[in-house]
């Protein structure tokens, strides 16, 4: 009797979990394990503020349904509070809200040119880190 052969669902579960872990090497190594741009919008913020929201990038973990439907791993939002303070935790009203950054992951083939065919694969994928206003969406 021979192994009965992965279901396919049991074989997507698996690609999602490893794209979500590439994606996570991703966001804690910008520049090494990814290649990070920023849209102008958010390089016109004070260069503290930037480099607070990309911190909070690195170690981001406020996934849920909302942000993360797929599971894996691949977008999420920084709130600066009126305050002038930055966090990964939505504000219960918006007028406690002073701005909203989105980062995204996006995979391309090796070549940059179209979308890669397998993000589960290392080999044959680049991911591409994108840190924007929310209003540039």
């Amino acid at each position: 009797m021979s192994a009965a052969a992965p279901r396919p669902i049991a074989i997507a579960r698996e690609q999602t979990v490893r794209i979500a872990r590439l994606n996570d090497l991703a966001r804690s190594a910008m520049g090494v394990a990814c290649t990070a741009v920023a849209t102008v919008g958010f390089r016109s913020l004070p260069e503290a503020d930037q480099s607070r929201v990309r911190e909070l990038i690195e170690t981001f973990d406020a996934f849920d349904e909302d942000n993360d439907p797929h599971g894996e791993r691949d977008f999420g939002t920084i709130y600066q509070l009126a305050d002038g303070r930055w966090t990964t935790e939505r504000p219960r009203l918006r007028d406690n809200e002073r701005e909203r950054v989105f980062w995204k992951l996006d995979y391309y083939d090796c070549a940059m040119r179209f979308a890669s065919d397998d993000a589960a694969n290392p080999a044959i994928t680049r991911r591409v880190l994108t840190i924007m206003l929310s209003d540039e969406y």
